[in-house]
């Protein structure tokens, strides 16, 4: 029986993605889950792609005939994208969660004054940042 403190989560996959306000902060965060899971996604793949050349020659060929492509190029990039975002947005998170990015915390008195206004700079830096490496990375797979 459930106390009557307790509130379950009825919101799903939807409030584990998109729960609270929808701000860009909402949305890095979202972004940084997804990331999260392709690159995991990549990595059992490439686990067991991998795995296949303990069978022989014969079946490490047959699993990288499988992998190549145009298809699977545009799949490295996307992966090498994500690995971009998602490094440089956690080491993002880590200067918030240790407060250097945000400085020492303040008394609460009005007029209150949040921590957006310094983190979001920070944000839009990440991003900057995570768009050029994954362009240059796309002159360099691609080029």
């Amino acid at each position: 029986m459930p106390s009557e403190n307790h509130y379950p989560n009825r919101l799903g996959i939807r409030g584990w993605l998109f729960g609270g306000n929808f701000g860009f902060e909402r949305y890095l965060y979202a972004l940084h889950r997804l990331t999260g899971l392709g690159i995991l996604a990549y990595f059992l793949l490439h686990i067991v792609v991998t795995s296949s050349r303990a069978l022989g020659p014969e079946a490490w060929r047959s699993a990288m005939g499988m992998v190549e492509g145009p298809l699977f190029k545009v799949g490295e990039y996307l992966v090498f994208a994500a690995f971009a975002f998602h490094g440089l947005n956690g080491i993002r998170l880590i200067l918030l969660e240790l407060g250097i990015a945000v400085g020492r915390p303040i008394e609460p008195v009005y007029p209150y004054r949040t921590s957006v206004h310094v983190q979001r700079p920070l944000a839009v830096v990440v991003m900057l940042l995570a768009a050029a490496v994954a362009v240059l990375g796309g002159f360099n797979l691609f080029g």
